[in-house]
């Protein structure tokens, strides 16, 4: 089953939403929808062992319950079952279908729900499906809708599990554009699901191995598309292999949907677990008491979501667990909590001795560079990149989500790199590694190319991103050749160099897609450069003038008392004290009517009239004195403090990124003392940052086209204008 027909099948699905109109609101439609495609799909599962099992239920009715569901479970060949005798389908001998009382159905449905075994109802009970059945039936809605879920076919032999997770993802889409959700709440398309895993499992040998088990992890796992994949790859690589998976999300209906896709495959569904990740932490512990590790971690957690609600649980264990618990490299910015669930996979990596562990996220572009040195963001990545954890970000082409349309990045990490990866980070540019599709999907209007995902025509550019990351070449030798049109749109990339030239208006380039850097290469020192404080003073009554508004002139006549006439006081005493001053400037202004351009000079010049006039600035009147009457100029005298070294000049002050290869030194005498002799580095200030600027290092100069060839295309525009002109005017 193709991607088209997923999608067709969750429209016949969702076109049921038509028969709820009124009642519902089209954001309420998914809390009827994805129920019953789950129960519908339970039921067609159950179908062809339904008499079977119910005779087994009435062979040992009345055992202990662990009994009976142990051999439930062998009637059904599913570790759930339904002891009710209703089904959707029509009735047969002991089996009675739920359209066949429609006068009971709301009761009726209710009791086959109750009849499925512990594991299925839990899963029910989470989409808080009893209060849709009980509204369905008071709107006179519930027969019609269940008469059109009895016409689909979920059967395995129709749909299996990784068709069936197409289905309820695509349903899940369509319910969230209904619902305006968050465009960063999305689901993971397959192809880059395939792409992240290949990454993270192609070097691992010991896959092979007879019956090995490894341990996957998905923090925010919603429908568990990410864990279905890389277990396929697993078990395709090794059908011995044993891959325990386990997941966690807070969202009800994806941790449902999620559930019942691991109990229809016979996986362990107690370890998908429901609640926040970052509050409620399913797996911290394992069943010994000892922290709780895995092999292998995916993620793709939402984009520039806030983690207000987290917020005092996440600062708390930062600040009370440091290092000893996830947070302690610091927190980004509230509106963004991406780069939260990395710190908390790498908390759960197994140590080097114990085989470590590997991990993929997808990111948008903000975790790359987002945040100044010294800044949450900035010193995660240092954490991460100074533990030399990063193994490799890959650039993926835009278009490839449902809900957004937004630049995206897998991250690789592992802190057992292979022997020649250790001390380095490698970039991949897969940008132009896609193909249109067919028909848009919400945002999505691009894929990877994979032919092994019934597309036979499309290039396998999943196997050649895996191979760019396995063939790790430095010194940009990695290259491919891209074909485009004349707008620039990406037609083709080939790894090979083309054997004839271009069609017309399209250009082959050939591109570095790879390179490789030392983990220092993205740090840098942030150093602060200053420069001195120079000042000229003059008494005009301009300046004298703009004292009226400095904070130390104006406070004097204000008070912060409550009582009236005590208050009235302060500001009377604080008027005098104003006038004072104001005097005290007069006077100067009349003895030293020229500038001063040194202000050690000045306050020289003032002290003695202030004595004289026996006004005894205070140092915040004083400050506003200077303040008012000063001026910046760049032919003054330096201002100095008490130890005689130069004052910074707050307005001239300025940062340079130095990179951490590099003496700060040699390149401040460089790159800062040629254009600002007076400057120097507040050694004090200095910080350590660090950013991966993907776009940076693979940009590419492209000269501008020759002015004639400019002229010569807008001349042709001019005469096909001119040729359709004399047509129409014939």
């Amino acid at each position: 089953m193709n991607t088209e027909t997923h999608s067709q099948l969750a429209s016949f699905i969702w076109n049921i939403c038509n028969l709820l109109r009124g009642p519902y609101k089209r954001n309420e439609y998914r809390k009827v929808i994805l129920p019953l495609t789950v129960l519908r799909r339970f039921d067609c599962l159950l179908a062809p062992t339904k008499t079977q099992a119910l005779a087994t239920f009435k062979e040992f009715k009345g055992k202990p319950e662990s009994i009976i569901r142990s051999k439930m479970s062998a009637a059904t060949g599913y570790p759930f079952y339904n002891l009710s005798k209703l089904e959707f389908a029509p009735s047969q001998k002991d089996r009675n279908s739920l359209l066949d009382d429609p006068s009971n159905l709301a009761p009726n449905l209710n009791s086959y729900i109750n009849g499925f075994s512990p594991n299925v109802r839990a899963i029910m009970e989470r989409f808080g499906f009893d209060q849709q059945i009980a509204k369905m039936a008071d709107k006179n809605l519930l027969f019609n809708v269940i008469k059109e879920f009895t016409k689909i076919d979920l059967s395995f032999g129709r749909i299996d599990s990784m068709q069936m997770g197409y289905v309820f993802e695509e349903l899940i889409r369509i319910g969230a554009e209904q619902s305006n959700e968050e465009a960063g709440e999305h689901f993971t398309p397959r192809e880059v699901i395939k792409l992240m895993v290949n990454l993270l499992l192609s070097p691992e040998q010991d896959l092979r191995r007879s019956h090995v088990v490894k341990t996957i992890y998905d923090p925010a796992c919603g429908t568990g598309g990410m864990l279905s994949v890389a277990e396929q790859y697993i078990l395709k690589l090794n059908n011995k292999a044993n891959p325990l998976l386990y997941g966690q999300d807070w969202n009800d209906e994806a941790w449902a949907v999620c559930r019942a896709d691991m109990l229809i495959k016979g996986e362990e569904a107690d370890n998908i677990a429901q609640g926040d990740t970052f509050t409620k932490d399913a797996f911290a512990r394992d069943e010994q008491g000892q922290k709780r590790t895995f092999d292998y971690m995916l993620a793709n957690p939402p984009f520039g979501v806030e983690w207000k609600q987290q917020q005092r649980y996440i600062d708390n264990e930062r600040d009370t667990l440091g290092f000893q618990g996830r947070f302690g490299a610091g927190t980004p910015r509230i509106n963004d909590g991406a780069l939260l669930f990395l710190q908390h996979m790498i908390d759960k990596m197994r140590s080097p001795k114990e085989g470590g562990s590997r991990i993929g996220i997808v990111f948008n572009g903000s975790p790359l560079f987002t945040g100044d040195a010294g800044s949450g963001e900035s010193e995660i990545r240092r954490w991460i990149i100074e533990n030399d954890w990063l193994e490799a970000v890959v650039a993926l082409p835009e278009q490839l989500f449902y809900n957004t349309g937004i630049s995206t990045y897998i991250w690789v990490l592992a802190n057992r790199k292979e022997k020649h990866r250790k001390g380095k980070v490698q970039l991949i540019d897969a940008r132009n590694h896609w193909v249109q599709m067919e028909k848009s999907l919400g945002n999505k209007r691009r894929r990877i190319g994979d032919p092994t995902d019934n597309k036979p025509k499309d290039p396998d550019y999943i196997s050649d991103i895996t191979s760019l990351h396995g063939q790790f070449q430095e010194k940009d030798k990695d290259t491919r050749w891209v074909l485009f049109d004349k707008d620039g749109k990406v037609i083709s990339v080939s790894n090979v160099a083309p054997t004839h030239n271009a069609p017309k208006d399209q250009t082959w380039k050939q591109l570095v897609v790879s390179r490789v850097f030392d983990n220092e290469d993205f740090g840098y020192h942030k150093i602060t450069v200053e420069r001195p404080l120079r000042l000229n003073f003059h008494a005009t009554a301009e300046r004298i003038e703009r004292l009226e508004v400095e904070a130390g002139f104006r406070n004097l006549a204000s008070s912060t008392r409550k009582d009236e006439a005590a208050r009235l006081i302060d500001i009377a005493a604080g008027e005098k004290r104003q006038q004072q001053i104001r005097d005290l400037l007069a006077e100067f202004a009349e003895r030293h009517p020229e500038m001063i351009k040194d202000r050690k000079i000045f306050l020289q010049s003032l002290k003695p009239v202030d004595l004289e006039l026996g006004a005894h600035l205070t140092a915040p009147e004083l400050k506003a004195v200077i303040s008012a009457l000063g001026e910046r100029d760049e032919t003054a005298e330096i201002c100095r403090d008490k130890e005689g070294l130069p004052e910074a000049d707050p307005d001239l002050r300025d940062t340079e990124n130095v990179p951490l290869k590099e003496s700060i030194q040699a390149y401040f005498e460089r790159e800062v003392l040629p254009h600002v002799p007076d400057a120097w580095i507040d050694h004090g200030k200095t910080k350590v940052g660090y950013e991966i600027p993907l776009n940076r290092h693979f940009y590419r100069y492209e000269p501008p086209r020759e002015l004639s060839v400019i002229e010569g295309e807008i001349k042709a525009l001019e005469d096909d204008i001119m040729q359709l002109l004399k047509e129409v005017t014939a």
